[in-house]
């Protein structure tokens, strides 16, 4: 693998802008919302923030970037950093621009994984995390450079998805429950958010309406406890990784498979919390025990559940390392039973972990390395273990996160500092990917999301 250097440091999720202008959404916002046609300028998006309307640009309204129709396709919803990050804690060494306009969309090509513009909703705010229902029939966004109220709290969008071409229509905008949303994801039972606040530390259920609109939060909890060090234990030889150990950091929430229980990590803390879930009330309740901790300073930042349920993977900024743990689904108790690097052998240097993913099949694990701009592919053994495969240079910069396509054949890499999605196609056998040649120029890519519109339900 050969990959160009990185210049610039690192550093981890943004803090909220002043700057986050246009901005189409106000907090508590019942009334439906106003089409504009060819779309709303910054005017109009500050103009209806002032006197309280909900505005929803009519994407597709006859802009270029509009110009592709889809029937029936494979549609890919890239959200963004689209406002300038000022008034950020000193430990953020990494500002990304605002290069995005929002939330970007795309039509995907099945047989070659290529990405066609296909629509825009502009949004200056920074919808950094997507989330799609099962349904497809609703999108939710993170927008964690919004700024409401005396808190400064960050707001989460619900959107309708047109079942003909994909389009977005705005419905409304809550506040998270804290600054700085930087993770959304939906319980499976359909009727609720959970919201992981970076910046504020806390986390946030908000209730699913029958429309597909958001409530107020059911529940909020903020996290609390002892700060890890300034250096990880398990950093590699070199490194002065440091991003998240200044105060509590809510970074990932998710329910596990059967919506019982849910899980959040909390980087400053080094802790992974586990609460029992209310499915009737919404609220939640510490489990027991209450949380897992990490080695000092490694920073738990994602984990996802391989398909059996049985076996989690964590994955830690800090500590560039990937930790199995055993799950008991019964009790949500999680015992910790390997961790290994997420670089390849002999590394030394400073470096951020991102994102990490189980193929739909459960054979690789996938560990994104900013700085290494790398993906880690390793192999899940019979009983869960891991084993070092190889290396992908990420085709871009700082690999803020990466998602597979509905059929796993292809995986997309958002280079949050390259400013574009590259794409790889996945060899099921062996784990390798391979750069398919097909960059897509995307603003400060945060996140990317699927909806096959052939199989909405």
């Amino acid at each position: 693998m050969s990959k160009s250097p990185t210049n610039s440091p690192a550093m981890e999720d943004a803090i909220l802008s002043t700057t986050a202008m246009p901005n189409a959404m106000r907090v508590g916002i019942e009334t439906e919302p106003i089409q504009i046609l060819g779309g709303p300028s910054r005017r109009d998006f500050l103009k209806c923030a002032l006197t309280g309307l909900a505005v929803a640009p009519a994407v597709g309204a006859g802009s270029p970037a509009q110009a592709v129709q889809n029937t029936g396709g494979l549609m890919a919803y890239v959200g963004t950093f689209s406002s300038p990050l000022s008034d950020v804690l000193p430990t953020q060494v990494d500002l990304p621009p605002g290069n995005g306009r929002g939330i970007h969309l795309f039509q995907v090509n099945r047989q070659t994984g290529a990405l066609t513009p296909a629509g825009l909703f502009e949004l200056g705010t920074s919808p950094s995390c997507l989330a799609v229902n099962s349904a497809g029939t609703r999108l939710y966004s993170a927008n964690e450079t919004d700024r409401v109220g005396d808190t400064k709290e960050g707001t989460v969008s619900a959107f309708a998805i047109s079942p003909t071409d994909g389009k977005l229509e705005l419905l409304n905008t809550v506040p998270s429950g804290g600054a700085g949303p930087t993770y959304v994801s939906i319980h499976p039972s359909g009727k609720y958010l959970l919201v992981a606040n970076y910046f504020g530390g806390s986390i946030a259920v908000l209730p699913i309406l029958a429309d597909g609109r958001l409530g107020t939060a059911t529940d909020v909890k903020n996290d609390a406890g002892k700060l890890g060090p300034t250096r990880a234990a398990n950093a590699p030889p070199g490194s002065f990784a440091f991003s998240g150990h200044d105060r509590t950091h809510a970074h990932m929430i998710e329910a596990d498979p059967a919506g019982k229980f849910v899980l959040h990590v909390d980087l400053g803390l080094d802790q992974i919390f586990v609460w029992k879930f209310d499915s009737q009330k919404g609220t939640l309740t510490p489990n027991e025990p209450a949380s897992v901790n990490l080695p000092p300073g490694d920073g738990p930042r994602h984990f996802h559940f391989h398909p059996n349920g049985r076996w989690f993977y964590s994955i830690q900024e800090e500590g560039s390392t990937v930790v199995l743990f055993d799950y008991d689904a019964a009790t949500g108790r999680l015992s910790a039973r390997q961790t290994i690097s997420s670089l390849p052998p002999g590394f030394a240097g400073s470096n951020f972990c991102s994102e990490i993913l189980v193929s739909s099949d459960g054979k690789f694990v996938y560990a994104g390395n900013r700085l290494h701009d790398s993906i880690g592919i390793f192999a899940v053994g019979p009983q869960g273990e891991l084993s070092f495969v190889g290396e992908e240079w990420t085709h871009g910069n700082y690999p803020r996160s990466f998602n597979f396509d509905p059929t796993g054949r292809f995986l997309y890499c958002c280079n949050q500092r390259g400013d574009n999605v590259a794409v790889f196609e996945v060899n099921r056998q062996t784990g390798i990917l391979k750069f398919t040649g097909h960059y897509t120029p995307v603003g400060n890519p945060s996140i990317i999301v699927f909806l096959d519109l052939s199989k909405k339900k």
